[in-house]
């Protein structure tokens, strides 16, 4: 049985997991213990509390050396995140101290990519220094990881969640949505063209339950259209691309933001068929009572501010 978090926090040191990257680097002993300042008997000893404290086997002995269990390999992985960490914190903490840089962590669905790329560019100019973790996911995965502390803020909805009161969330700006299709798509040359006229197309959407999928499935619910039975799920833009540039009778619903970016280089074409529903807008998304650092709140500036990007007169 897998001992408590409790009990692993308290007997797990740092030096353990130092021991654990450097077995998986020289997969022997002595290595391993050069680098981490210990004698090999020292680390032997080391080695064993690790695995008495996970209860289990981390590391079995061959003809070439040390080789990590399953159990190992996963350890190893979490020993490298865990390092990853301490040094992001490391380098926040000399970026506070010195008045200057930070890190920031920040998501965003799709959508609100180009929005946040904009507020990330004004923001690299305020603040040279500092580095970015830029995630691009669904609704559900963005709160979970600010949820978890793995992201510190996100343009994305909270009304997918089922537990909303775990954050707070303030409206960025309203979701239009367009359908976008390939430069040669049968259906190029039109004025204006009806969902009826599109429903033979091969549509690209977002995987059921997502509120673009739920949206599109409304448009053909009330057009009394049956929704397309041979789709392609995906939530990467690039596989959406790649898609539409291939094949020129499928079609992809995407916000306008990303549409005007990718028509603008030529890589697809908007179509001229106007949604009837109207989209949940973006939120900016934090965890409820974390302390805002410099970084989110020049952040949230740009985007919320008088005159910011999330600003419709803007």
């Amino acid at each position: 049985m897998t001992p408590s978090l409790n009990s692993i926090m308290s007997r797990l040191h740092a030096r353990h997991l130092r021991l654990l990257i450097e077995l998986d680097e020289h997969r022997s002993l002595l290595g391993a213990a050069t680098n981490v300042g210990l004698t090999q008997p020292g680390a032997s000893k080391a080695l064993q509390e690790i695995e008495t404290t996970f209860g289990t086997a981390l590391f079995k002995r061959t003809n070439r050396g040390l080789e990590p269990t399953a159990a190992g390999y996963c350890a190893i992985r979490y020993a490298r995140v865990v390092q990853t960490d301490l040094s992001n914190l490391r380098h926040d903490l000399d970026a506070i101290l010195r008045g200057v840089g930070g890190r920031l962590a920040v998501g965003a669905i799709m959508g609100a990519v180009p929005l946040l790329m904009r507020a990330i560019s004004e923001l690299t100019v305020i603040q040279p220094e500092m580095s970015f973790e830029i995630i691009e996911d669904t609704s559900q995965s963005l709160l979970a990881q600010i949820e978890s502390g793995r992201l510190d803020m996100a343009l994305c909805r909270t009304c997918v969640s089922n537990s909303p009161h775990l954050f707070s969330s303030a409206r960025v700006q309203d979701e239009t949505l367009a359908v976008i299709g390939n430069i040669d798509h049968p259906l190029k040359d039109a004025q204006t063209l009806s969902l009826e006229q599109l429903a033979a197309s091969r549509w690209i959407v977002y995987r059921a339950n997502m509120p673009m999928r739920v949206q599109l499935e409304r448009e053909f619910h009330d057009a009394g259209i049956r929704f397309p039975l041979h789709l392609v799920e995906t939530t990467s833009i690039l596989a959406t691309l790649s898609l539409l540039q291939n094949r020129p009778d499928f079609v992809a619903l995407v916000s306008i933001d990303v549409a005007n970016q990718c028509a603008q280089h030529h890589r697809i074409r908007i179509l001229p068929h106007s949604m009837k529903s109207v989209s949940d807008p973006y939120e900016l998304v934090t965890r409820r009572g974390s302390q805002a650092t410099p970084a989110m709140t020049q952040l949230t500036q740009l985007l919320l501010g008088p005159g910011g990007l999330g600003d419709p007169a803007a």
